[in-house]
């Protein structure tokens, strides 16, 4: 497998988040209201496996690599635009956990921040996904070697192997003061 291949599959599961999601907000649209603990899940999957974990090999491994090479002007400008995509969605990810803390508490309104994110959420990542599965990994597949690509795998599954530690590391650690 290609270390591309990996990132794509992974969006595959994203992208199946975001049907549930979707799903739930026409829930919340029709009733009113919004089940905290989902929202919980949904920030939850958005940090650790879409962020943390691959937006991690994207950022920290793969772009780290590419940065290395003599890329294309439009291959570098596109390169940085998905990493402001990966800021941005981190941005709609702590505005979400914010509605709905204050949702917990009582603040009603916090409904409609919810919903909207929930809903920028769902428009942003298929369009972000979309390029990067149509333009940018199929442009990226040029500089490296087969070799270099072999070892991209072997990285990224090295990452993978750590996440699970550094994401229950991180809950005792938030716990256990």
């Amino acid at each position: 497998m290609q270390a591309r291949g990996m990132l794509m599959i992974e969006h595959r599961l994203i992208e199946r988040m975001l049907g549930v999601i979707n799903r739930e907000l026409e829930h919340i649209r029709e009733t009113g209201k919004v089940d905290p603990l989902f929202i919980d899940t949904v920030v939850d999957f958005i940090e650790i496996y879409a962020d943390r974990t691959h937006h991690g090999k994207e950022e920290d491994i793969f772009f780290r690599e590419l940065s290395k090479k003599e890329m294309s002007g439009p291959d570098q400008q596109l390169m940085e635009e998905l990493v402001d995509d990966h800021v941005y969605g981190r941005r709609i990810t702590g505005e979400l956990t914010d509605a709905n803390a204050q949702y917990r508490n009582g603040e009603k309104s916090a409904l409609a921040v919810i919903t909207e994110n929930l809903g920028v959420l769902t428009d942003f990542y298929p369009r972000h996904i979309e390029k990067e599965d149509k333009v940018f990994f199929p442009a990226s597949r040029n500089y490296f070697t087969e070799e270099e690509d072999r070892a991209l795998v072997e990285e990224f599954l090295e990452f993978d192997r750590k996440m699970i530690h550094e994401k229950y590391r991180g809950v005792i650690e938030r716990w256990d003061k």
